[in-house]
């Protein structure tokens, strides 16, 4: 899996920076899911590697204006693909499914393609024999959820060598051994499947926090991800904007990875107050920040990867 950014700012786009908006791609599935969807995505997909028909799912944490006005857009574009018109299912917050009617009924666009629309609550949102996806309510001015992804283990891969070297014969009792049942030779010997099937694959979590100041539930989400992507609008020298406007700082989304034990921490949704290069407090120094309380810690950039590697790792606790 690749989390790519197609927007990092808040608020409104800069020349560095739309709003927000987060692939997340399944290359051996040959499809993408957005996390998000500011104005101005569907332009960033012109220059990103996803292709807006093999979008499968979108997902939007909470209905302000910069995670939702390109929504419309992208999906009357997505019906302009001759010959694609494969279901789009679309998740969201309560108010998403009047957001829709009240645009369609204003500005009628008639889709080329089912689309499905569910409302979340906590919870499963999703869930199928590879993934399954939770979201939980966040803390902002609001309802806004984070939402998690999260690969269910895969069964290590079966031995043929060793099931030869035991006489097993092919055909159905290969089949027996792979799904981890007990065979019977001919000659009365009985072997565990277990015994044939090397290690299971570990499932890699992702979680999206969105917009949210420091709250227990997006900890509890995160509790041993490989990646957390968090909202950092401020820095700490700017609490009280942060506080005021319902986000969280850089140390505090550092602080909130640490105790919840997890592989990296991306930051995302930056104000531009820290764009200057030559200003008082830099991008640099809002990662600085981060990185002093948890050092595997990255800005996400417009346009940027961040993949996702399986890692086996030890069961942590949240403090």
């Amino acid at each position: 899996m690749i989390v790519t950014f197609l927007g990092t700012g808040s608020g409104a786009p800069t020349t560095r920076r739309n709003v927000s908006g987060i692939g997340l791609r399944f290359l051996q599935a040959g499809k993408w899911w957005l996390f998000d969807c500011g104005e101005g995505t569907q332009h960033q997909l012109l220059r990103a590697p996803m292709k807006i028909s093999q979008l499968e799912k979108i997902f939007i944490t909470h209905l302000h204006g910069d995670h939702l006005y390109g929504l419309i857009g992208l999906l009357a574009s997505r019906s302009l693909r001759n010959g694609e018109a494969s279901t789009l299912e679309l998740y969201g917050p309560p108010g998403l499914d009047r957001y829709f009617r009240a645009v369609m009924d204003t500005s009628p666009v008639h889709l080329q393609y089912p689309l499905q629309l569910h409302i979340v609550s906590e919870g499963v949102v999703y869930e199928d024999e590879d993934v399954i996806v939770t979201c939980r309510l966040a803390n902002h001015r609001v309802a806004s959820y984070a939402y998690a992804v999260e690969e269910k283990e895969k069964p290590g891969a079966f031995r043929v060598d060793l099931a030869k070297a035991a006489g097993v014969p092919s055909g159905p009792l290969y089949g027996a051994l792979k799904r981890g049942e007990q065979v019977t030779l001919e000659d009365g010997l009985v072997l565990d499947g277990k015994d044939f099937v090397g290690e299971s694959q570990p499932g890699r979590k992702i979680v999206f926090s969105g917009d949210t100041m420091p709250c227990q539930s997006v900890l509890e989400l995160a509790g041993n991800a490989d990646l957390l992507v968090h909202e950092a609008t401020y820095a700490d020298k700017d609490k009280e904007l942060a506080v005021r406007s319902g986000h969280s700082t850089a140390k505090e989304a550092a602080e909130l990875a640490k105790k919840a034990g997890i592989n990296q921490l991306c930051l995302t949704h930056f104000s531009p107050r820290y764009e200057d290069e030559e200003g008082d407090f830099t991008m640099e120094d809002l990662l600085a920040e981060a990185q002093k309380i948890f050092p595997c810690t990255l800005l996400a950039e417009d346009l940027g990867d961040v993949p996702v590697k399986r890692v086996r790792k030890s069961v942590g606790g949240i403090g």
